[in-house]
């Protein structure tokens, strides 16, 4: 019996040592093809201080695709880091602004709303178990402990919490050696050709069934405090809505409600809300339903977020 626990014990431990370097170089790879992910970015960023970091979901995510990014420094001289991920809504975006706030320093935030992430748990809780985002978050003791106290506080799924810590999804991630780049940036300069099917498929994906008032409270807090955190750490705030097309933005459900809703929890804060939505009506500014291509975000820069990011006082001391 002893010789046998000493050949369990051995058999365990070199298949730990295994896991071990499976799990080690499956990081390192992850590194090598990483991009999009804002934990990604907080980790690889060769600042530490920035005018800018910019928060939402898919509709904020183009003002870095391929080389967009550097476009706006060159055109604004401010320094800008995109934190923005797909599908994501106040409470993963609050879990984002945390983790970059423990490490590196902003004096602006751009906030780009969008009220489908508002809706639904689909957008927040459970987007941290999303097996696409966490096996493309590079490993941090500070995020493991933070995730843990949002499993514990915030309704995050203790799975989620086990994924990232053992590594699981990371390592049997299939798209391993592909780059992490999200479909849209593929699309970049694709222009839109308007499809009534599209838009009803859009809509019915972002919003699914009726809204839930105690849901949506809920996630107008998560915002607030998203807020509340930033003024505790000397951040200034912008929201802004960016552009959609007419035929899109006419089905979206209650949408006034929305804005009236979030007006007053920005303006209980002081901050600024810019409603760009209906600035930008044309298809050939889109490649999808709703995401501005190069052409349309390059007017949109120029048009109306050059004036926002290039206002007085938004640059760090």
């Amino acid at each position: 019996m002893q010789r046998l626990g000493k050949s369990a014990l051995l058999f365990v431990t070199i298949g730990l040592a295994i896991y071990a370097l499976v799990y080690y170089a499956a990081e390192q790879l992850m590194y090598r093809t990483g991009k999009s992910n804002p934990f990604y970015k907080i980790a690889t960023a060769e600042r530490t201080e920035f005018d800018w970091i910019i928060l939402g979901a898919s509709h904020a995510m183009p003002l870095d695709f391929a080389d967009f990014n550097a476009f706006m420094e060159r055109e604004t001289g401010r320094r800008i880091l995109n934190l923005a991920s797909p599908g994501t809504g106040p409470l993963y975006n609050r879990f984002v602004l945390e983790h970059f706030l423990s490490q590196r320093r902003t004096a602006n935030l751009l906030y780009v709303v969008d009220s489908f992430a508002f809706y639904s748990p689909a957008w927040n809780e459970e987007r941290f178990a999303d097996a696409k985002l966490i096996r493309r978050t590079p490993w941090e003791s500070s995020v493991a402990r933070r995730l843990f106290d949002y499993s514990r506080h915030a309704g995050v799924d203790p799975r989620a919490v086990l994924d990232y810590a053992s590594g699981f999804s990371k390592i049997n991630n299939r798209e391993r050696f592909e780059p992490d780049i999200w479909e849209g940036e593929k699309q970049f300069d694709r222009v839109y050709r308007p499809s009534a099917a599209a838009v009803r498929s859009r809509i019915a994906y972002l919003y699914p069934g009726p809204r839930d008032d105690a849901t949506f409270s809920k996630y107008l807090n998560e915002f607030d405090t998203l807020l509340a955190t930033a003024r505790q750490h000397g951040v200034r705030v912008t929201a802004i809505k960016t552009p959609v097309p007419a035929d899109l933005r006419r089905r979206l459900p209650e949408e006034q409600t929305f804005d009236e809703a979030i007006s007053r929890v920005l303006g209980n804060r002081q901050v600024p809300l810019h409603d760009f939505s209906a600035a930008m009506d044309e298809p050939k500014f889109y490649f999808d339903t709703d995401h501005l291509n190069r052409t349309g975000l390059t007017e949109f820069l120029q048009r109306h977020l050059k004036t926002v990011l290039t206002g007085t006082d938004n640059r760090r001391p």
